[in-house]
């Protein structure tokens, strides 16, 4: 590959990445005059979960206008990984086979589909059922008032892992298919890479061992599902 090679591809790779930004940016303006209505929305699974004379609260004085706008922009990311996923499978295309770019489009769909069922799953399942046991574990002499910036960091980490563990399946075919590895070696791997899903868990949710299973276990469940769609080499 020539330097003037390895110049153009960083000059598109560079276009396609501020073609993300571009978006990012127009998501976070729009979205910031409906910023209350997202805080609602995000922060319905833990009100959902607090007792009636329980509510959520602000430790900082800006908190309660700076924690609705950090909201948005964490939203815009979300929304924006569909087109950050499209950039990177424009990029790649050109250096794949005939035969290889047919799956682009089915892989490319894919990807997005279970980054959002990661998401959904993480913010509809998990969520509710970490706060309900959490908030019912506490004793009766603490009163869970959960801080905003606290609640949406955690939040937030949890979606984010979830929604990229998701893309396990995708990332087997590929691995498989481009004889990068083979299926069996992969079977073979299973316990180790058990092992990996535990700690990639406990890494990447918050310190409790509910969030990481509910990671860990999912990851293994995808593992598996991507095991059996590859192909058989």
């Amino acid at each position: 590959m020539t330097k003037d090679s390895i110049s153009n591809h960083l000059l598109e790779l560079r276009s396609r990445l501020l073609k993300v930004i571009v978006l990012f940016v127009v998501l976070s303006i729009f979205g910031i005059p409906f910023a209350a209505d997202i805080y609602s929305f995000i922060a319905a699974p833990l009100l959902a979960s607090l007792p009636e004379s329980s509510s959520m609260i602000a430790t900082e004085v800006a908190s309660p206008f700076m924690a609705p706008i950090k909201l948005v922009f964490y939203v815009a990311l979300l929304f924006s990984m569909p087109w950050l996923f499209f950039q990177i499978w424009m990029f790649i295309a050109p250096g794949l086979y005939e035969s290889e770019r047919r799956f682009t489009a089915p892989l490319m769909i894919s990807t997005i589909l279970l980054f959002f069922c990661g998401v959904s799953f993480a913010f509809f399942i998990v969520c509710p059922i970490i706060f309900k046991f959490f908030i019912g574990m506490a004793p009766d002499s603490i009163q869970v008032m959960t801080d905003i910036n606290q609640y949406l960091s955690f939040i937030f980490k949890l979606v984010f892992a979830f929604g990229i563990a998701f893309e396990i399946p995708i990332a087997t075919v590929l691995l498989i298919n481009n004889e990068i590895v083979t299926k069996a070696s992969l079977i073979a791997a299973r316990p180790y890479l058990i092992i990996l899903f535990l700690v990639v868990g406990m890494l990447l949710t918050p310190p409790d061992i509910f969030s990481q299973l509910f990671l860990a276990i999912p990851m293994w469940i995808l593992f598996e599902v991507g095991i059996l769609f590859s192909r058989n080499k």
